[in-house]
């Protein structure tokens, strides 16, 4: 039996790109696992797809997939889907960018892309900080957290990033963990098929830098059991007071609904 016949998935990575880029227990390599089985289970095939990745760890995804991608300035991957998809409004985009790179310097087109509605699609890998360049602090580090750049730990509130998404008119927001593949997957596919802006938050785990600094351990297995323990679902949160769910992440579904997208005309279609 051959390779693929065993593994189909492996028929959109690139071998040569192989073995990746990523650190030893880090979550990006589930999340690029997460989305093969996505476009599998969708028969879409990335050939015929765009995808766009900035800077940062997340940014590597798309270099393992056999697909036409940009793959450049930090920050800027909403600003050049916006480009794609006046020019080619019905070829699938989908960016792949870390907290860092949405969040922080690409904040401002976060919140333009989805006013408009662009019709997109965002994987944001949380691991909740700049961790490609070293550990520093990030908008979605978490209160009193210390990173490189925060020893005594972060004095600065976080951003809810599918709050502040849904906030801005993203018309499709979901968060799920490393933890939860069948999750994430199905919400992949959600975003896949939606029509409008949609952006699937992947909270993961970082051993090499947050973990090490604000968890003071390098095992991934440690850093996802503190993911499980400050997170939440709908069905979990019935069952805790409000002191519980002080400071966690509430993973599910943010948003769906159908609104006009913009196509850079004069008028919303």
């Amino acid at each position: 039996m051959s390779e693929l016949k065993i593994n189909p998935r492996r028929k959109y990575l690139r071998p040569e790109k192989l073995p990746h880029f990523f650190c030893s227990g880090c979550g990006c390599g589930q999340a690029l696992n997460y989305y093969m089985q996505a476009l599998e289970e969708l028969d879409m095939d990335p050939r015929y797809m765009i995808h766009i990745a900035g800077v940062g760890c997340t940014a590597r995804v798309p270099v393992y997939i056999k697909t036409d991608m940009f793959h450049g300035v930090h920050g800027r991957t909403l600003a050049w889907a916006t480009g794609v998809k006046m020019m080619q409004p019905d070829t699938p985009v989908v960016i792949f960018a870390g907290d860092g790179d949405i969040a922080s310097i690409g904040g401002n087109h976060l919140i333009h892309a989805a006013r408009r509605n662009l019709d997109v699609t965002v994987v944001m890998v949380n691991n909740m900080n700049f961790a490609m360049t070293g550990g520093q602090v990030a908008p979605t580090t978490p209160e009193k957290a210390r990173t490189m750049t925060t020893p005594y730990g972060s004095a600065e509130p976080r951003f809810d990033v599918c709050a502040l998404a849904q906030a801005a008119g993203a018309t499709h927001v979901e968060r799920w963990t490393t933890a939860q593949p069948a999750q994430c997957k199905k919400a992949m596919e959600r975003a896949l098929q939606h029509k409008g802006f949609s952006l699937i938050e992947i909270v993961s785990q970082c051993p090499t830098h947050f973990g090490r600094y604000a968890l003071k351990t390098g095992d991934p297995n440690a850093v996802i059991a503190w993911i499980k323990e400050h997170t939440y679902t709908d069905a979990q949160a019935k069952k805790m007071s409000p002191e519980e769910l002080e400071g966690k992440l509430r993973c599910g579904q943010y948003i769906c609904v159908e609104k006009p997208i913009y196509e850079g005309t004069n008028e919303l279609m």
